[in-house]
């Protein structure tokens, strides 16, 4: 059958978008997915998002990680959902959706900017030389000297697969601060196995450990990642963290069809 894609990215953490509201892909075909986002055999891209209907919300997102399987949530992936949404006429300018971790609620500016909710989190896990916590997936936080040389790939994946965190691993965020409340981010996404451009979920953990460790001082914290720059605001009460928003854009690609 042929089918037609649509491809986004969120400070260049790419997406194949699906409209499967008609439920004819096939979601438990990993293979298919896989290839799908593979970048020399595939279309390309970080991850593969399905938008389908739901009952009790403007609709439902589905991820699947670039490996084809479905995955925890991904902060930029809800940005770029939104944006298509708008694109099919879903949604005008303000929406709550649902997705693997819960309901999440959006608004679209007049420049296009995508702010989105993110979960409340309410355990902020600070060891001496790293923070843990969970923003709808869970994140590995570590403040490093040299960031632009760090071998991001092979120390990331030797902290995800490493006894620490079992089975399940986690993503790792290597962090350095340049302002008060800035910080230069460069993550390793499991799932993906390698270093994306940005991660809307990591930059959001990242600006939450920074003020549970005293490293910021404001509610409002700017993170540049290699893709692109973007903001996390939220409300604090000790550790827990509540009214969390990642903001950013989220940015058509282009669309095409393929044989699957």
């Amino acid at each position: 059958m042929e089918y037609t894609f649509y491809k986004y990215q969120g400070t260049g953490n790419d997406f194949v978008m699906v409209d499967n509201r008609d439920k004819l892909f096939p979601k438990n075909d990993t293979k298919l997915i896989e290839r799908l986002c593979d970048r020399k055999f595939g279309i390309g891209a970080d991850g593969l998002i399905l938008l389908e209907n739901d009952s009790n919300a403007d609709f439902r997102m589905v991820y699947y990680n670039s490996d084809g399987n479905e995955s925890s949530m991904c902060g930029n992936g809800g940005r770029c959902i939104v944006a298509f949404a708008n694109f099919l006429e879903i949604i005008d300018t303000e929406t709550d959706f649902l997705a693997i971790d819960g309901r999440h609620h959006a608004t679209i500016s007049d420049g296009g900017s995508i702010s989105l909710k993110m979960k409340d989190v309410n355990t902020v896990s600070v060891y001496q030389d790293y923070t843990f916590l969970d923003t709808g997936s869970p994140h590995h936080v570590e403040l490093v000297d040299d960031l632009l040389n760090l071998d991001v790939k092979k120390i990331g994946a030797g902290i995800r697969y490493s006894d620490m965190y079992g089975e399940r691993g986690a993503n790792v965020n290597f962090v350095k601060q340049s302002g008060t409340d800035t910080f230069s981010v460069r993550t390793y996404e499991r799932g993906v196995e390698d270093e994306t451009l940005s991660c809307g979920t990591g930059v959001t953990a990242v600006a939450l450990a920074m003020k549970a460790m005293g490293k910021a001082e404001g509610n409002t914290i700017i993170l540049h990642t290699p893709g692109g720059e973007l903001i996390v605001s939220f409300k604090q009460n000790d550790k827990q963290f509540s009214d969390i928003y990642l903001t950013g854009p989220a940015k058509f690609v282009f669309r095409g069809d393929i044989e699957w």
